[in-house]
């Protein structure tokens, strides 16, 4: 405590998490008397079934959203939220009365642009885990979780490879439901054209992008979709469910599709597979449609948060 109230000189705590360093954070910042930013990352109540396992999940529910209303209301001076489908979330289920600021995450979208060497890398890649020139492959980046719906991806390219068995399915990632998975690619007979990466090297994921052809999301969980993002800077047509999460970064026609059934996310996958002229359009559109998710912008947007943060503690 003496290091940052003597030698940080602080004008603002900002705060990333609700846990045991958001408690301290909201120590200094009383000590200190600084304003607090807090910036929601996770949909809390979408994982309580890891606790719960299925019992009293109403109940945990409930309890979280009290407990994030009553957070919310008052520990914090100013709040971010990555979309208006949280935005949403806070004013309409979980009654709290306040403004919001939704500010998408940003990230350095050039470190996920195509370059030589990441061409390279990704064709070292593709003939790491035997895909051929000519397969056209659709991938994920995420944590092999229930809720990330990767099964759902599977059972859908079962049906995709029976009209085109030079489709494949490469998941990057690690998690608990990693054997399941397995499981059913080998039940529905896919097993071949579904490549499970295990863990990547964070410096290395970029490069993984660019041995996608498409990038695909059936998940429902995000609060935001940073992969998503980050798939667009390197130049992949995304298709996603049609979830609030993803309006905001994928436009249909433009730099990929939003599906609402099982059905349109077979069609979305063959369009780009088979019309070279429609994948070259949306590949260009996609590397277009991420400025606003850069860091710059994102670092301008929250500095404007830090300002009204500041002013409104000194009026008090």
């Amino acid at each position: 405590m003496k290091i940052i109230k003597n030698e940080w000189n602080l004008d603002v705590i900002h705060s990333q998490t609700e846990g045991t360093v958001g408690s301290f954070s909201h120590i200094v910042a009383k000590k200190l008397h600084l304003p607090v930013v807090h910036t929601y990352h996770t949909l809390y109540e979408d994982y309580v079934y890891y606790v719960t396992h299925g019992h009293f999940d109403k109940l945990a529910k409930l309890g979280l959203a009290k407990y994030t209303k009553y957070y919310y209301d008052h520990k914090c001076d100013e709040l971010i939220v990555p979309t208006d489908k949280i935005k949403n979330i806070f004013h309409k289920k979980y009654h709290i009365d306040r403004d919001i600021h939704v500010i998408p995450s940003g990230i350095d979208i050039k470190k996920f642009y195509p370059t030589k060497e990441s061409i390279k890398k990704a064709k070292e890649i593709r003939e790491k885990y035997k895909i051929k020139d000519d397969e056209f492959v659709i991938g994920s980046v995420g944590r092999l979780a229930r809720e990330k719906s990767y099964d759902k991806v599977i059972i859908e390219l079962s049906k995709l490879v029976e009209m085109n068995p030079k489709i494949k399915f490469l998941l990057v990632g690690y998690g608990v439901e990693l054997d399941n998975l397995k499981a059913l690619a080998k039940e529905l007979k896919v097993d071949k054209n579904v490549i499970f990466t295990g863990l990547v090297e964070p410096d290395e994921v970029a490069y993984y992008y660019q041995a996608f052809d498409v990038m695909v999301s059936f998940s429902k969980t995000e609060t935001q979709g940073m992969t998503i993002v980050e798939a667009l800077a390197a130049c992949l047509p995304t298709v996603c469910i049609n979830d609030t999460s993803f309006r905001d970064i994928v436009e249909n026609d433009y730099n990929g599709y939003l599906f609402d059934s099982e059905e349109e996310f077979r069609k979305d996958i063959l369009k780009l597979c088979y019309d070279k002229e429609l994948y070259k359009e949306m590949s260009i559109n996609a590397k277009n449609s991420v400025y606003s998710y850069s860091k710059e912008v994102f670092a301008s947007k929250v500095l404007k948060v830090y300002h009204k943060a500041i002013n409104s503690k000194k009026s008090k």
